[in-house]
C-alpha cells in the first residue's frame, strides 16, 4: 500500500500525462519557430514546494512535468502545445476552480436563476440527486485534469482529493438542509460564519517556501461566509421573500426571450460592476490599514504575502464581495426596475 502511494506521487505519471495529451518541453536553445508563447498558447509550469522529484531516469530535469519551487534559480518550464484541443479544454477547466469561475457562475445563478439554487452554492443540493451529481463529477473531473494538465498536483493529490470529498458528502449529506436552514436560526450566526473561518485561515499550515493556496483558501471561505451574511442579512431584515414551493424549480423557468436575455445581460452587468468596483475599494483599504499598522511600506509588493496582511485584507475583501452579491446588488435591481 505504502509502495502504491509512493508511487502515485511520481511526477513522471504528471509528464506522461501531459504527453498523451500534446504538451511537450520546450527545447532548453532559444526561440523557434514552432514555440508557442504565454500569449498564444504556451502553457507554462508553476512551480510547487510539497511535490517529490521523480526517481530514476529523468529525475530532475524540467521534462518530469512539475518542477519544485525550492530549485536555486528562477526557472520556469515552457512547454509545445501540439493538442490545442486539450490545450483550451484544460485551460477552461483550470478556470472552473479560480476565483473568476466563482465570481461570475454564482452571481449569475443567483441573479438571474433562482438565489435559493445559488445559496445552496452546488446543484447537487438542489435539483435531481443524479443530475446534480453527475455535473459534479463532471466540474470535478475537469478540474482534476486540469491540475495534472498544468502540473500543479501529482495523480495522489487528485485521487486524495476526490476520497476527502466523497467521505464529506457521505457523511454530512443527512444534514445537508438543517445547516441549510441554520442562516436564520440566530442573531449570532454572523459571527460564528465569520470568525471560524477566518481563524482557520489564519491557522493554515505553514511550508517552507511560500505557496498561493493560503490565499485561494482564504478568497474561496471568505466568499463564503459573505455570501451566508449577506442571506442571513436578507432573511433577518426581511429584504426578499422565502420560496412558495420546494425545489427544484425547472418546471418554474419562465421560456427564454429576447426580453429575459436583455433583462438577464443587464443584471449581470450591474452586478459585476457593483462586485468589482467593492472588490477594489476594499482590496485597496484593507492593504492601507494593514501597512499602516505594521508599519510596511506600500510599494513593497511582497508584504502581501505575509500572514498578517495576506489573510485579513483577502478575508475582508471577499467577505465583501459575497455581502455585496447576495444583498446589495439585488437591491440596486430592484431600485433600477430589473426585478
Amino acid at each position: 500500500m505504502a509502495e502504491l502511494l509512493w508511487s502515485l506521487q511520481d511526477s513522471q505519471l504528471v509528464a506522461r500525462f501531459q504527453r498523451r495529451c500534446g504538451l511537450f518541453p520546450a527545447p532548453d536553445e532559444g526561440a523557434s519557430e514552432n514555440r508557442a508563447g504565454p500569449a498564444d498558447g504556451e502553457a507554462l509550469t508553476p512551480g510547487l514546494g510539497h511535490l517529490p522529484a521523480a526517481k530514476g531516469k529523468g529525475a530532475g530535469e524540467p521534462a518530469n512535468g512539475l518542477r519544485r519551487l525550492a530549485a536555486p534559480q528562477a526557472y520556469v518550464q515552457k512547454y509545445v502545445v501540439k493538442n490545442y484541443f486539450y490545450y483550451y479544454l484544460f485551460r477552461f477547466s483550470a478556470a472552473l476552480g479560480q476565483e473568476v469561475f466563482y465570481i461570475t457562475f454564482l452571481p449569475f445563478t443567483h441573479w438571474n436563476i433562482d438565489p435559493y439554487l445559488s445559496r445552496r452554492l452546488t446543484i447537487i443540493w438542489v435539483y435531481p440527486f443524479v443530475l446534480g451529481l453527475m455535473m459534479a463529477v463532471v466540474f470535478s473531473t475537469l478540474v482534476g485534469l486540469s491540475r495534472l494538465y498544468t502540473g500543479m498536483h501529482t495523480v495522489l493529490d487528485v485521487l486524495g482529493g476526490i476520497l476527502i470529498t466523497a467521505v464529506l458528502i457521505v457523511l454530512t449529506y443527512p444534514a445537508w438542509t438543517l445547516i441549510d436552514r441554520l442562516d436564520s436560526a440566530s442573531p449570532l450566526l454572523p459571527v460564528c460564519v465569520l470568525v471560524v473561518p477566518f481563524l482557520l485561515c489564519y491557522n493554515y499550515p505553514v511550508s517552507d517556501y511560500y505557496s498561493p493556496t493560503r490565499a485561494d483558501t482564504t478568497t474561496i471561505l471568505a466568499a463564503g461566509a459573505g455570501v451566508t451574511i449577506g442571506f442571513w442579512i436578507n432573511h433577518f431584515f426581511q429584504l426578499v421573500s422565502e420560496p412558495t414551493e420546494s425545489l427544484p424549480v425547472i418546471q418554474n423557468i419562465p421560456p427564454l426571450t429576447t426580453e429575459l436575455l436583455a433583462v438577464g445581460l443587464a443584471k449581470f452587468t450591474v452586478g459585476i460592476v457593483l462586485i468589482l468596483l467593492v472588490r477594489q475599494l476594499v482590496q485597496k483599504l484593507s492593504l492601507q490599514v494593514l501597512y499602516s499598522w505594521f508599519k510596511v511600506v506600500t510599494r513593497n509588493t511582497e508584504a502581501r504575502r505575509r500572514l498578517e496582511i495576506e489573510v485579513p485584507y483577502k478575508f475582508v475583501t471577499y467577505t465583501s464581495v459575497g455581502i455585496c452579491a447576495t444583498t446589495f446588488v439585488p437591491m440596486l435591481h430592484r431600485f433600477l426596475g430589473l426585478l
